[in-house]
């Protein structure tokens, strides 16, 4: 984590740059007033979303919680949407324009399951599975591979009975 964070700082020097060259840009196109007012409604469009995105996202997880159901989706929608706002919200066109991108709702939902797979990367498999609900696996069906021959024991006791025809449903708990 700590080896991303060196890149932080030319990265907001060259999206400060890129702000810079798109808006001189547009002003050439449409005149520098009309390119300050633009970039003035947006940020105050953004700044109107980012209180209903934000009130969204809170009735949301607060509607799941009281439910019992996990609050991981509405939790990462409303992440999502408060990003948006909150890029729509900055002064500049490019972070405007990928904020309104971000509110758009299937761009939002592929972005909000960009943050659940990041998310349960970076938790444990029982954090995921309250956050999320428990997680869909495939399961391939193939032919049985035969057990490997147990060793011979000191004292007799009772095998445990396997069936390689049916399946087992459980819940994967990391210690």
């Amino acid at each position: 984590m700590r080896r991303g964070l060196k890149y932080v700082p030319p990265a907001l020097l060259l999206l400060a740059l890129l702000e810079l060259a798109v808006f001189v840009l547009v002003g050439r196109a449409v005149g520098f007033g009309a390119a300050v007012l633009l970039v003035f409604g947006a940020s105050l469009l953004g700044l109107v979303l980012l209180r209903r995105e934000g009130m969204r996202a809170w009735r949301g997880f607060r509607a799941a919680a009281q439910t019992g159901r996990p609050p991981g989706p509405e939790v990462t929608d409303g992440l999502v949407g408060l990003l948006g706002a909150l890029l729509l919200a900055m002064p500049g066109l490019v972070s405007g324009v990928v904020g309104l991108l971000l509110l758009v709702p299937p761009l939002r939902r592929l972005a909000g399951g960009g943050v659940r797979r990041a998310t349960e990367r970076r938790v444990s498999s029982m954090v995921a599975g309250d956050l999320f609900g428990p997680r869909r696996v495939r399961v391939y069906r193939g032919a049985p591979q035969p057990a490997p021959e147990p060793a011979p024991a000191p004292s007799p006791s009772p095998q445990p009975v396997t069936d390689p025809g049916k399946a087992i449903e459980g819940e994967i708990v990391d210690r």
